[in-house]
């Protein structure tokens, strides 16, 4: 904890999706005609549970190639949730120059936040005593999610990163591009709340002595987590279901 920060005297609440796969076809087959619907059914049950910051933990997109259209219907959506919202980009969307981030203008909007792009690794919310670090996927290839872990400098502090755990990698195995994360990394980062993407479930993960959570896919979990960071110090995660879209 510092002294530069102080938590406020109230609850801080985040909802945590990840892998909402915007695309032309592919989400629209459970969500509806839109294949924006995936995301606009994640900011609305954020609104709805009033949440204070909202946490997209990797392959928001299906693809960086996807038509200005999609793209366009995304960031009002975005725009229009008129709350903080911290992505950061995965495997499908890295956050490379020609990224959906950049094409789609999303990258500029006030509210939102995409680490990797408008911050290298860190988006601060003085506010509130909080401060979510993860390291952006750059491009198509391997990389440790939760490599060296971010010194604390809040009193809340959140870890998202987007790839495969597993408890104990065997160092000797040959694997394609995985992007592994272990115990002992997620027992590093001492977060208050590791955020997870990759899986489509929605499960926690790690040994316990650090809350670390898959969220799971909206389409296959159907929920979110809601993580309640307690004005009495504790950590509250449940999952919620996903609410309709008004």
């Amino acid at each position: 904890m510092t002294e530069a920060h102080s938590a406020p005297s109230r609850d801080v609440v985040i909802v945590h999706s990840s892998d909402i796969h915007v695309d032309t076809v592919a989400i629209e087959r459970v969500f509806g005609a839109d294949g924006t619907a995936g995301l606009a059914v994640v900011l609305a049950t954020a609104r709805s549970l009033a949440a204070d910051v909202v946490l997209l933990a990797g392959d928001t997109f299906e693809h960086n190639r996807l038509p200005l259209d999609i793209l366009d219907r995304a960031a009002r959506l975005l725009e229009a949730a008129a709350m903080p919202v911290v992505i950061l980009p995965g495997n499908h969307d890295p956050a490379i120059p020609e990224s959906a981030f950049h094409r789609g203008g999303i990258a500029d909007l006030a509210n939102v936040h995409v680490l990797g792009i408008t911050h290298d690794e860190a988006v601060l919310f003085p506010g509130l005593g909080l401060e979510i670090w993860g390291r952006a996927h750059r491009d198509y290839g391997n990389m440790e999610p939760l490599r060296t872990a971010r010194p604390r400098r809040t009193p809340w502090q959140i870890a998202v990163a987007h790839g495969h755990y597993e408890p104990e990698p065997d160092p000797n195995a040959r694997l394609a591009p995985s992007w592994l994360i272990s115990d002992d990394e997620i027992n590093a980062t001492g977060a208050d709340y590791v955020a997870l993407g990759h899986w489509n479930r929605a499960v926690r993960v790690g040994t316990g002595s650090i809350a670390a959570y898959y969220s799971g896919s909206p389409d296959l979990a159907a929920t979110v987590n809601l993580v309640r960071l307690g004005a009495d110090g504790q950590v509250r995660v449940t999952r919620e279901k996903l609410a309709p879209v008004p």
